[in-house]
C-alpha cells in the first residue's frame, strides 16, 4: 500500500485555467498546430550550395589547444588532434624591410589556413639565399634553439628549398621542414573539391615531390628482381640492381602520366563548353585576382551565384561560371578562377593550366585586389606576373578596388590615381556595385554588324535573339511588322538580311 495523495481530475484541470491560450482557439486541432508550426520557412533550405560547404569545411577543422600526447592509456578513444607548432623563416633579399614582412606575414596566414599555429618567425638579411641551408650557419644554430625552446614541430621556409637544403635543414633542426611551394601545395589539396580540381593538385604534389624522394637506410639496398622474390624485389622489377627510390619514381612517374591522361579529356569537355559559347556569340567575364581579395564575395553580388566564400586564403579552388543579363537583356558569362599569390609555384600553373587559360579566352578580366592590404601594388603586380604566364595579358582588363569598406581613403585614392580604369566597390556592403556592373556592360564586346529590317510578327525569335546577343538602338511597331535597327554579329545579321529595309 502506497501513501500517495488521492487524484482528482477536476481539481488538476482547475490549475491550468490561467494558461495563455490566446494565440489557439478553442476548437483548434493538434493537426492545425502542427501545420501552423510547418509553414514557418526551414532554415536549411534557405542555404545556398556555398554555405553548405562552408559548414563541412569548419567541421572539419583542427582547434588548438588540443594535445594527442596520451597521459592515461584509459584516454585512446578520446584523442584529439593538435595542430602543428610551426617557425618561420624568411630571407630578406629586397632593398625594403617592409617586403620582408609582408611576405611573413602572408606566410602566416597561409600556416594558419593550412591548419597550424604559428608560433615565432625570423628573417635575415642576405644578398642571396645560403646554398646548402638556406639561412646562414650561424642563423640555423639559433632556429635549433627557437625550436627546442618552444617545442615546435615544423619549420616553413619563405621560399622554394632545393633538395639538399631540405635535407640539411632537417638534419641540423631534427624536426620537419617544409618550403612555401609545399605549404601551398597542401592548401590545395584540402580544398580541392572537384575531379579536375583533385587531379590538377595531385598532378601538382607528384611533380614537386619527385626530385625530392629520399631513402633512408635498407630502402636504399639493391632490389632483386625476376625468381629472386624472397630478397624484396619479385615481378615487376627492372631486375638486380634497381633501387627503391629508383621505383619509387618510376611509379610517380606513371601516376603522372596517367593524371595528364585524365586531364586531358577534362580539358575537351571544357574546350566543348567554350566552343558552344563561341558559337552563340556569348561574351565572357572573368574574375581574377589576388587570393582572399573577395572574387567569389562579388560574383556572389553580381549574379548570386551562391558559392564558398571564407576569410582564408585559397578559399575556393574550383571555376564557378553563372549565366548573367546586363540591363538591356544581353547574355553574358561571368566566371570566378583560382586566386593568385606571390611566388605562385610554378608546378601548381603547369598543373591549372586548363583553368586558368578561361582567362585568357575571355572578353574581359576582373582584376579584383584588396584595397585593405597593406601592399595592393604589389598584389597588382604579382598576378599580372601570372596573366603575362598564361597570355592573358593581352585581354581588356578592368581593376576593382574591393573592401572599401576597410579601405583607407587615401589608398584607394593612390591605387585610383595608378590605375585610372577602375571601380571602387565593397562586395560584403554594396557599394559601388552598380557602377561595376555598368563599366563591365561599356567593356563586352559590341556586335559588328549594323542593321534596319522590318520584321514580322510571326518572326518573334529573330526580336528575342536580338535581345540576347544584339544590340538594339530603336524599335517601331508598325502595321506591316517590327521596325527595328541596331547591331548585331554576323551570322544574325545574315539572318536580318532577309527582311533589310
Amino acid at each position: 500500500m502506497t501513501n500517495a495523495p488521492d487524484f482528482n481530475l477536476d481539481d488538476e484541470l482547475s490549475e491550468t485555467s490561467d494558461w495563455d491560450t490566446d494565440d489557439w482557439t478553442e476548437g483548434e486541432l493538434e493537426s492545425d498546430r502542427a501545420d501552423a508550426w510547418t509553414d514557418e520557412p526551414d532554415p536549411e533550405e534557405t542555404l545556398t550550395g556555398g554555405d553548405h560547404d562552408l559548414a563541412e569545411r569548419h567541421a572539419l577543422r583542427r582547434v588548438a589547444g588540443l594535445s594527442t600526447e596520451l597521459e592515461d592509456i584509459t584516454e585512446v578513444e578520446y584523442r584529439q588532434l593538435r595542430l602543428e607548432r610551426v617557425i618561420l623563416v624568411g630571407v630578406w633579399t629586397s632593398a625594403a624591410v617592409e617586403d620582408a614582412e609582408n611576405s611573413l606575414a602572408e606566410l602566416a596566414l597561409l600556416a594558419e589556413t593550412a591548419g597550424s599555429q604559428v608560433l615565432d618567425a625570423i628573417y635575415q638579411r642576405r644578398q642571396k639565399p645560403d646554398p646548402a641551408t638556406y639561412v646562414g650557419r650561424g642563423k640555423v644554430d639559433g632556429l635549433r634553439e627557437i625550436v627546442q625552446a618552444t617545442g615546435a614541430d615544423t619549420v616553413i621556409c619563405d621560399g622554394e628549398l632545393a633538395p639538399s637544403q631540405l635535407r640539411n635543414l632537417e638534419d641540423r633542426l631534427k624536426v620537419k621542414v617544409v618550403d612555401r611551394t609545399a605549404l601551398i601545395l597542401d592548401i590545395f589539396a584540402q580544398h580541392a573539391k572537384s575531379r579536375e580540381g583533385q587531379s590538377q593538385v595531385e598532378l601538382a604534389q607528384l611533380n614537386y615531390m619527385k626530385q625530392r624522394l629520399r631513402g633512408w637506410g635498407g630502402q636504399l639496398s639493391r632490389q632483386a628482381g625476376g625468381r629472386v622474390g624472397a630478397a624484396g624485389g619479385g615481378i615487376g622489377g627492372r631486375g638486380p640492381g634497381e633501387t627503391k627510390i629508383e621505383t619509387d619514381r618510376r611509379r610517380i612517374n606513371t601516376r603522372i602520366a596517367k593524371l595528364r591522361r585524365q586531364l586531358k579529356d577534362m580539358k575537351g569537355t571544357r574546350d566543348t563548353k567554350r566552343a558552344e559559347r563561341r558559337r552563340n556569340h556569348i561574351p565572357s567575364v572573368s574574375i581574377a585576382g589576388y587570393t582572399n581579395a573577395g572574387k567569389s564575395s562579388l560574383l556572389n553580388r553580381l549574379t548570386d551565384a551562391g558559392v564558398l566564400v571564407d576569410d582564408s586564403l585559397f578559399a575556393t579552388l574550383d571555376p564557378t561560371t553563372r549565366r548573367t543579363t546586363t540591363t538591356d537583356g544581353r547574355v553574358y558569362t561571368m566566371s570566378d578562377t583560382v586566386g593568385f599569390v606571390r611566388h605562385l609555384p610554378h608546378q601548381l600553373v603547369e598543373a591549372f593550366r586548363s583553368t586558368l587559360e578561361e582567362v585568357a579566352d575571355s572578353d574581359l578580366i576582373l582584376h579584383v585586389v584588396d584595397g585593405s592590404h597593406p601592399d595592393p601594388e604589389g598584389q597588382l603586380s604579382a598576378v599580372r606576373e601570372v596573366f603575362a604566364e598564361i597570355g592573358a595579358d593581352t585581354v581588356r582588363e578592368v581593376v576593382v578596388i574591393n573592401k572599401a569598406d576597410l579601405a583607407d581613403p587615401m589608398v584607394v585614392a593612390r591605387l585610383r590615381q595608378r590605375e585610372p580604369h577602375s571601380v571602387v566597390v565593397s562586395a560584403r556592403t554594396g557599394e559601388g556595385i552598380v557602377e561595376a556592373l555598368a563599366v563591365i556592360e561599356d567593356e563586352l564586346p559590341r556586335p559588328d554588324v549594323e542593321f534596319s529590317a522590318l520584321l514580322p510578327y510571326e518572326r518573334g525569335d529573330l526580336i528575342n535573339r536580338l535581345h540576347q546577343h544584339g544590340e538594339i538602338s530603336s524599335m517601331e511597331h508598325t502595321a506591316d511588322g517590327t521596325l527595328v535597327s541596331g547591331r548585331a554579329n554576323e551570322d544574325l545579321a545574315g539572318e536580318l538580311a532577309a527582311y533589310a529595309v
